[in-house]
Parts: structure tokens; C-alpha cells; sequence
């Protein structure tokens, strides 16, 4: 039976219940561009030809303590937003823990500042000393701390997005229209990619994983369920894996069927058209405990990785089943909030 794709248009009312934050971090690179006069007399190819690379002026270690501080407030805005504009939306009801928590990343990058500037000339002497023969080449390079200071720095706004007031100018708004409209599908998508670095990480190949290997999972629910005035089927899949959480072993390793039905679900995750077809299933009636049994018994439903060679073949006599008990049972009904 073939089935229409489910179209996903998110609303721009929702902009009402969302925070953008744009995330504004500098980080010295301590490279500077090589030339030929570095090289002295040396026979270089022309321009036109090849380019030279850089040479780094400071120790890559001394400066790892800043690239640490932006990727863990980029990991933060990640499980609570979805990207938006250069930057991220936030459910307005998080906002508030999201950015205390970036001002204890911004102090942590202040400290660090404080602290590499402090040495930073001990750091270039002692960089030059562990690279003998290149004590030129370095010191020739090398900036003051004050335009070090200048390209240290860790910064975040916090904003609202409206439309503009004027009305009959639907210019003023389709670009933004199509920017919120796309936002469940991003979001999809980054749930996809979630799950494939987790899948990758944690449950390809293994027989039994830890307690740990939960934690994604749970942090992708929560990020869901914070989202999911944004479109309907994003809820049933918060609903799928707190599903998946609740039926999994609270203390130990998991594995045997309990581990199937994760990686099975995960499977799924990793695939946004399905994703979103099985959300619309869960709106439909199909409990999600019931699509968990189906994933643990390695059973691939319609429309998931159709095209996967090393996906199971679902039995014909259990789809005709699914189909036939899903037809009989009446879809919920949903309050929409006027957001669909």
C-alpha cells in the first residue's frame, strides 16, 4: 500500500513560544601565514602554482582550553534547540536555565583568558625552545599580548523573532515564513544525526552496553519533548523513546531483546522519513510500546530503510496485521492550540 509523504510545515506562530540565541565566540589560532622570505633563498614554485600553508607562533595545546569552552556551549544549545538563523531556538521556558548555564561556560573562558594571557610570553619562549633550528622563523611572527587579548572572547545574544508589522507586503515575510516552516524538518534531521553518532558510538556491533549508553537517549528526549509545540508528530517520538527508557533495565548491562529494541529504535532515529511516518502512526493509534515490540522482534516496518540492504525484511503476514488493527482503531483527538 502506498502512502502519501507527510508533509512537514512548521507554523510561524510558533515563534511565540521560542528564543533565538546566536552564539559570538573568538579564538586566537596562533597561525600566521608563511612566505618565501622565510625560506630564505630556497627555490619556492610561484603563486599561481602553490600556495604556502601557515606556521603556528604558540603551542596548539596552550590554546585547546578555548576550542573545549565553544564546543561545550555548542553541545548545550543542541540538546535544547534546533538550529535557526545562524544561531539556535530555544523554547522560551528554557531560556533561562540555557543561558545561566552559558554564563558559567563564558566565566570558565574568562578564567582561561586570564590565565594563558598571564604566561603568554613564558609560553612563546618555551614554544621557540621546543622547536630548535626555527627560532627566527617563530619570533618573526609572533604578536603582542593585547592583539591575543583582542581575539579571545566568549559572547551570546538572546532575541526575539517576529514578523514585521506591516501588513500586504509578503515580502517583508516569505523568507522568514520559509525559515520557520523548515524548522521540524531541521529538527528531523538533527535528531538523525544524533542518533547515527550515538548508534556509532555506543550500540554498532555490541552485544551489551552500559547504563551510559542511555544517556543520549535521553538527552534527544528531552530535546524533543522541549520542542514539541513545533510540529505534531515531534512529540510521539519524545513519547517513543521515554517508551524505550521506562522498558529498558535500570541497573546493569542491557542486552538480549532489551538491547535489540534500542538498537532497533535507534535504527529508526537515523532515518527522518520514518521517523516522521511513525510519529504519524503514534497520532494514528499505534501505542509506542507496540512499535518498540515490533523494532525488538527485528522487524523493519513500511518505509524504513527501504532501501538498506542489510535491513530485515518485514514478515508480509505480520505488516498485513499492523495495517488491518490500525485501520480499526479511531485516531485521537488533538487539541492544536491553534499551532496546526
Amino acid at each position: 500500500m502506498t502512502t502519501s509523504p507527510v508533509v512537514l510545515r512548521t507554523d510561524i506562530t510558533v515563534l511565540k513560544q521560542l528564543t533565538a540565541i546566536r552564539l559570538d565566540v573568538a579564538i586566537w589560532t596562533a597561525r600566521k601565514k608563511l612566505t618565501a622570505a622565510d625560506f630564505g633563498s630556497s627555490d619556492l614554485p610561484p603563486e599561481k602554482l602553490a600556495s604556502l600553508g601557515s606556521k603556528r607562533v604558540c603551542n596548539p595545546e596552550d590554546l585547546r582550553i578555548f576550542a573545549a569552552l565553544k564546543a561545550r556551549a555548542i553541545a548545550l544549545l543542541e540538546r535544547t534547540g534546533v538550529r535557526f538563523l545562524g544561531g539556535w531556538a530555544i523554547p522560551e521556558a528554557k531560556t533561562a536555565a540555557v543561558v545561566e548555564e552559558l554564563g558559567r561556560i563564558g566565566s570558565a573562558f574568562e578564567d582561561a583568558k586570564a590565565a594563558f594571557l598571564a604566561r603568554y610570553d613564558e609560553a612563546i619562549r618555551q614554544w621557540i625552545s621546543d622547536n630548535p633550528g626555527w627560532e627566527t622563523l617563530i619570533a618573526g611572527s609572533t604578536v603582542g599580548v593585547d592583539t591575543v587579548r583582542s581575539r579571545l572572547g566568549f559572547g551570546w545574544q538572546v532575541f526575539q523573532v517576529a514578523p514585521p508589522r506591516s501588513k500586504g507586503k509578503a515580502e517583508f515575510t516569505s523568507s522568514l515564513n520559509s525559515e520557520v516552516g523548515g524548522l521540524a524538518g531541521t529538527l528531523f534531521d538533527e535528531v538523525a544525526k544524533s542518533a547515527t553518532e550515538t548508534w556509532r558510538k555506543s550500540y554498532a556491533d555490541k552485544t551489551e552496553v552500559s547504563q551510559k549508553a542511555l544517556s543520549p537517549l535521553r538527552s534527544l528526549r528531552a530535546k524533543l519533548t522541549g520542542l514539541a509545540f513545533i510540529e505534531p508528530r515531534v512529540a510521539p517520538i519524545a513519547d517513543l523513546i521515554q517508551a524505550a527508557l521506562t522498558a529498558a533495565p535500570a541497573k546493569g548491562l542491557i542486552g538480549g531483546a532489551h538491547l535489540a529494541m534500542l538498537q532497533g529504535m535507534l535504527d529508526l532515529l537515523r532515518d527522518p522519513e520514518a521517523v516522521v511516518s511513525h510519529g504519524q502512526r503514534i497520532l494514528d493509534g499505534v501505542s509506542p510500546e507496540r512499535l518498540l515490540d515490533e523494532l525488538a522482534a527485528g522487524h523493519v516496518l513500511p518505509g524504513i530503510h527501504d532501501d538498506d540492504p542489510d535491513a530485515s525484511v518485514c514478515d508480509a503476514s505480520v505488516a498485513d496485521t499492523v495495517i488491518e488493527d490500525e485501520a480499526t482503531m479511531p485516531a485521537p483527538l488533538l487539541d492544536s492550540l491553534g499551532l496546526w
